[in-house]
């Protein structure tokens, strides 16, 4: 019989911050949001493609990080929640806000993306991580989902 061998590689959880949090923005609304991920959005492809981006806050809701999560077509951009709260999980954040524009400039968000804000909510509250809010940005402005929530009218989409 083969001996099992008792030579393994221990795992730890280690975190450190690079950046001091009084130095990242705070988010305080959906506008707040809005101006973080503008600025980090490539304006020669805001009206070309779309793409779906992750801000992910600490729980004094300062910005930790933004990540490209997917970059597709001119009329989607495929979302993974795995490859959402992996990054979420591995950078230890309390809570999200999604963003993906329109490049047709239309801020009304469509069903599946009432869907997929709904499902990601779902999921974070098993892993209590907050889906804050998602994000339809353009060139011209944004339109706050959770927003649409708060008043009671996604069952209208």
């Amino acid at each position: 019989m083969k001996e099992l061998s008792t030579q393994f590689e221990e795992v730890q959880l280690v975190y450190y911050n690079k950046t001091k949090a009084i130095d990242r923005p705070k988010i305080t609304c959906a506008k707040d949001a809005f101006d973080v991920f503008y600025h980090s959005w490539d304006k020669g492809q805001i009206n070309l493609v779309e793409e779906c981006k992750l801000m992910m806050l600490d729980n004094q809701l300062r910005v930790m990080s933004i990540a490209s999560i997917s970059k597709g077509g001119m009329t989607e951009a495929i979302v993974d929640p795995r490859i959402i709260f992996a990054l979420a999980l591995k950078r230890r954040s309390n809570m999200l806000i999604l963003a993906h524009n329109h490049p047709s400039g239309a801020l009304k968000p469509s069903k599946p993306d009432i869907t997929l804000t709904r499902n990601l909510a779902s999921i974070g509250e098993i892993l209590r991580i907050t889906v804050q809010d998602h994000l339809i940005i353009t060139d011209q402005g944004f339109y706050s989902i959770q927003y649409e929530f708060e008043k009671g009218l996604s069952h209208e989409l």
